[in-house]
């Protein structure tokens, strides 16, 4: 992988996992916090969006309209269910285990109903994944093992929606040949429309989350978006199977500021079972 390829991919795994530590800072802010941060990003990308639509001219059909809409429904259940996650369990806990499943999940999906037939390279790469989450989410005592597992639950439910958000998206951008940076806007565009029910009647919450999350929200914002165009950048320097596996850097750097940052307890275990997780998926991409 090239020295470019390399710089894009680090700084991307930096900026998705610094988007998720201060989600989990603003974790108090429910789904008005989620709401601001969608609508932050809607309004912030819209220039560079605008000025890449007058110069590309999309083709704006029900099939954009289609693959964005079902695409940003999908990426709302995944952020509802990470800040839920986040307001009941620990980043180096949620954050790892969120990232890890979705891989995971794409190969029992691939063996139970597409009738594929893994290599023995990805069956224990599936394993090691296992293995990690294990080591993530056990250890515990009493109470706390309680809301350690409750982190873990929400944490495996958002690895599901990236599951699902992951294959769609990439229906939507090779088969519908949307543009990746207008598909991207448009899902946060549709996530601000979808929750603009929810959140508008409870203006005295979002004038109280604004006061309290207002640095979170404009970080997520910008990051979250920026964290995957730094991605989408780097697969043109770097193959998909290169790629891929080395973003998940950012699970070792969640758990790292996760302990460093945040003060969460059982860093140890926690960054073990990250570094677990992320040898199981470097093991899948390799097959």
């Amino acid at each position: 992988m090239s020295p470019l390829a390399i710089g894009l991919v680090v700084c991307a795994a930096i900026a998705h996992a610094s988007w998720n530590l201060y989600a989990k800072r603003a974790s108090t802010g429910g789904p008005v916090f989620v709401w601001l941060a969608c609508a932050a990003s809607t309004v912030l990308y819209f220039p560079v969006v605008a000025g890449v639509a007058l110069a590309v001219k999309p083709d704006w059909s029900l099939k954009l309209l289609l693959g964005v809409g079902v695409s940003g429904l999908l990426h709302l259940s995944y952020i509802l269910f990470l800040q839920r996650g986040y307001a009941k369990g620990d980043l180096s806990v949620v954050y790892p285990l969120a990232r890890g499943t979705g891989p995971l999940l794409s190969v029992i999906v691939a063996v139970v109903f597409l009738q594929e037939r893994p290599s023995v390279i990805a069956l224990l790469g599936t394993g090691v994944v296992v293995c990690g989450i294990l080591v993530i989410g056990l250890g515990s005592a009493g109470g706390e093992r309680m809301t350690a597992m409750t982190g873990v639950l929400y944490g495996v439910g958002s690895g599901v929606m990236i599951a699902a958000y992951t294959v769609w998206d990439s229906y939507a951008v090779s088969q519908l040949a949307i543009i990746p940076l207008i598909m991207q806007w448009g899902t946060g565009l549709t996530r601000t429309l979808a929750l603009a029910p929810y959140a508008l009647p409870r203006i005295n919450e979002i004038r109280k989350v604004w006061r309290e999350h207002r640095k979170p929200v404009f970080v997520v914002g910008i990051l979250e978006p920026l964290a995957y165009l730094l991605v989408l950048f780097a697969f043109k320097y770097a193959p998909v199977t290169v790629v891929a596996p080395s973003r998940e850097l950012s699970i070792v750097v969640g758990a790292l500021f996760g302990w460093l940052l945040l003060g969460e307890s059982q860093a140890v275990r926690r960054i073990a079972g990250a570094l677990i997780v992320l040898g199981g998926i470097v093991a899948l991409a390799a097959t």
